[in-house]
């Protein structure tokens, strides 16, 4: 057994227990990838045309923005690469070790040479080790050999990395590491999480890839007006690039990526490890969330209550050597001293395992006096040996009460003892109690699940009434009890009506937890399924949102699921609800607002051209608009808390795009207003005789004021900026500030103002501009408004 400042200095020196895995994206490679984006592409050859053209000032300035925008690109990609990295190593096997005299779950990483692993049923083993002790221990190798039938093991076999525990327990001390370990030495890594395109992802590419095209004709067909009409086949290309820059809608991906990758990591925060990201689209739109009651809804620390001594005692001997599981663990902690050296002295002659024929734990023992055998287990099955069934009610009885009951019966051997422990002449014992309180946070949870239109069905291996009780005191509508017995007589449009009229299945084996998750699928619920068994791990699989126990789970159930809870508490998985609403909505808010600002921006491009004005925009412009929209997007709408009643609302449809048709035409609408008030401005300025430099600054700090002013209508598509500005998010003032302060300087400041081609601005014509670019947008507001109150009154008088 390894003390913590040994295993560190082992850790130290041999390196940490990781095998090989797949080469991460360095700086080197997210820039090569950001400089084929095509916003780079086109800025780069906007700057070589103004080279050409002699204009070094103007070439000098696009050089110095695409580098600064590439390196604000390449910090956020390397952000959020940290992030997705951070939840892979967070998400790896985890191990439990005996250090400085305690059982602790770790890291697999951080297992040193030298280590005490205690392995279990479910367990991936984290390293290569010899064991020590072995109960009935079985592992499937088939990793390594190929071999799918499962080995047994005994004590001084040696068990490898990678390997899985399918039956039994044991304990090992690790002999090698990392690289040293047989999976380390054929290079087959098992820790890596490879990054999938998640389904908003691929709307997105689709979007951008039509805009793109539809840019591309649109910037030939400027290109080629301007030439036709102003001639200069320079001047003409650099119109086309400017509308190709205004259209193109390069913040899209940027916004995808970086909104999921914090997304998980805000989420991790709450204790919560997302391993697949579409686990993060689909929390939004879950209608059943489908929990265990032991651990989840309860707190998962037994303790026996209103038991006799005695019984205590010889429940204690039928308890694992290392133990494990919570009511063994609380057996054990009561259990009198005697009983703890009878444990350490006693030899235990044979250990029936739990299984599905003998729902018992049974241990033979040698003691001085002879073979002593005791089993604890399910009441029914231990009744039933001892031919008791007259005790039955009292389960029924203490399940009313939320109390936990095993049978506890004992029995001498002489002579060999039988395979099947149901030979054994039992006595009757007594009922040992066990109580597992509810978590204090899990009332409250539940009541906000149903306030979200979100339905909690408890699926447990319990007994039914205890089941009742805890969902009683949990405050889910139950609707009776479904048992698995009775799950198995069903056929599939007996369990569909089930499904929908109950809450709570007891008595369920893992394996019926599949046809539960695929009876709420038909119906068509979203279920987010929580297990931590191996057996659990189709239903996790299947269900739209796995959820595994971090505690006390399985690697298995951890790698099928798509999301990992470190406490196994039930208010966790509400909170990443919350979360995953969040995230969607302020997707959204983004998008929204992107769609926007792209309307005045691209038609600002070629609209004077068309009407023979003096061009409004060049690449230089689009420049310094877009050092407001992708901080906007990335960094703004980012930070965006929830919304009050985030949880008050129904789940969204899964199946609804991002970009639906109303979301769309509303994001336009607000552009075009924004577009139009600008080109009257525009218009009236020329019309006034007033002069080329001042009309565009004018222009452009309409331009610039309507954007800001979009920023905060779309911070929320319910509430209105001056509700919003009750929300604190400090991003927006320092973009908006900035972008003010900016907007100055390139007006008012001579040398800067001449590579914008701007005069100054008196501040009556200042004020205008202003005013034009949020009065176009502030009919967003009184839309809200009207709205709301128009909701409220229908309300007020339904």
């Amino acid at each position: 057994m390894l003390s913590s400042a040994e295993a560190a200095r082992r850790l130290a020196a041999e390196g940490p227990n990781a095998l090989p895995s797949a080469e991460q994206r360095g700086i080197a490679a997210i820039a090569l990838e950001v400089l084929r984006e095509p916003m780079f592409l086109l800025l780069v050859a906007a700057a070589a045309i103004y080279l050409v053209l002699g204009d070094l000032g103007e070439a000098l300035v696009l050089a110095a923005s695409v580098l600064v925008i590439f390196v604000i690109t390449v910090a956020q990609e390397r952000k959020a690469e940290r992030a997705v990295e951070a939840l892979r190593d967070l998400s790896s096997p985890r191990a439990l070790v005996l250090r400085d005299g305690e059982r602790r779950r770790i890291a697999g990483a951080e297992v040193a040479r030298g280590d005490a692993l205690l392995l279990a049923e479910g367990d991936r083993v984290p390293a290569d080790a010899r064991l020590e002790t072995a109960a009935a221990l079985q592992l499937d190798e088939s990793l390594l050999t190929g071999e799918s039938l499962p080995v047994p093991k005994a004590p001084g076999d040696a068990v490898y990395s990678g390997t899985l525990v399918v039956k039994g327990e044991g304990r090992a001390e690790v002999f090698a590491t990392g690289p040293r370990s047989q999976l380390g030495r054929i290079g087959v890594s098992l820790a890596a999480l490879e990054t999938e395109k998640t389904a908003l992802q691929r709307e997105t590419a689709r979007i951008v890839k039509l805009v793109a095209v539809g840019a591309g004709v649109l910037c030939i067909g400027v290109a080629a007006l301007y030439l036709a009409m102003r001639g200069g086949m320079l001047d003409a290309a650099l119109a086309g690039l400017t509308l190709a820059m205004a259209l193109l809608p390069e913040e899209f991906p940027v916004v995808l990526t970086i909104f999921l990758a914090l997304g998980a990591w805000r989420i991790a925060r709450h204790g919560v490890l997302t391993r697949r990201m579409p686990a993060i689209e689909m929390l939004g739109a879950a209608t059943v969330l489908c929990v265990d009651k032991t651990g989840t809804l309860t707190e998962n620390r037994m303790r026996v209550v209103e038991t006799p001594q005695p019984i205590v005692d010889a429940a204690a001997l039928a308890c694992e050597f290392e133990a494990l599981d919570a009511m063994d663990t609380a057996i054990v902690a009561a259990c009198s001293e005697e009983t703890l050296e009878k444990r350490k002295h006693w030899t235990l002659e044979r250990d029936y395992p739990f299984s599905e024929t003998f729902l018992a734990m049974c241990h033979a023992w040698r003691s001085p006096d002879g073979v002593y055998v005791v089993a604890k287990g399910a009441p029914e099955t231990v009744l039933a040996l001892c031919g008791r069934s007259e005790l039955l009610p009292e389960i029924e009885r203490a399940a009313r009460r939320g109390l936990r009951l095993l049978g506890v019966a004992e029995a001498s051997g002489q002579g060999a003892l039988p395979e099947d422990p149901a030979r054994f002449p039992w006595r009757w014992l007594g009922f040992i109690a066990l109580a597992d309180p509810l978590r204090d946070s899990v009332p409250a949870a539940v009541a906000l699940c149903r306030r979200a239109g979100i339905r909690v069905v408890m699926i447990t291996g319990d007994h039914p009434g205890t089941a009742l009780e805890i969902a009683r005191q949990a405050g889910i509508l139950a609707g009776g009890v479904v048992t698995g017995s009775q799950i198995a007589a069903m056929d599939d449009a007996r369990l569909a009506r089930a499904v929908e009229e109950v809450s709570v299945f007891a008595r369920v084996v893992p394996e019926q937890k599949l046809r539960l998750v695929a009876a709420y699928k038909a119906a068509g619920e979203v279920v987010a399924m929580t297990g931590d068994g191996v057996n659990d791990a189709p239903a996790l699989k299947a269900a739209h949102i796995g959820v595994a126990m971090g505690r006390r789970g399985t690697d298995v159930a951890r790698e099928a699921a798509a999301l990992v809870l470190l406490e196994d508490d039930f208010g966790s998985i509400v909170e990443t609800v919350r979360l995953g609403r969040r995230i969607y909505e302020n997707i959204r808010n983004a998008m929204r607002y992107i769609v926007s600002v792209h309307v005045p921006t691209a038609g600002m491009s070629f609209l004077p051209l068309v009407f023979g004005w003096p061009l409004l925009l060049f690449p230089v412009h689009i420049v310094f608009l877009e050092f407001v929209i992708d901080p906007a997007c990335s960094i703004v709408f980012e930070a965006e808390a929830s919304e009050e009643d985030a949880m008050e609302r129904p789940p969204r449809e899964p199946a609804a795009p991002l970009f639906d048709a109303r979301m769309l035409v509303a994001s336009l609408l607000a552009g075009a207003v924004l577009l139009a008030a600008v080109f009257a401005l525009y218009a009236w300025a020329v019309a006034s005789g007033r002069g080329e430099d001042e009309t565009r600054a004018l222009g452009f700090a309409a331009i610039v004021a309507g954007n800001l002013a979009l920023i905060f209508v779309n911070r929320s598509h319910e509430r209105t900026a001056l509700d919003m500005l009750r929300a604190p998010n400090p991003a927006l003032w320092s973009i908006a500030l900035g972008s003010l302060a900016a907007l100055a300087a390139v007006i008012y400041a001579p040398p800067v103002a001449a590579l914008f081609r701007f005069a100054p601005l008196a501040a009556p014509d200042l004020a205008l501009a202003l005013a034009t670019g949020i009065a176009a947008v502030a009919w967003i507001d009184v839309w809200k408004a009207l709205r709301r109150r128009r909701l409220s009154g229908a309300d007020s008088s339904g």
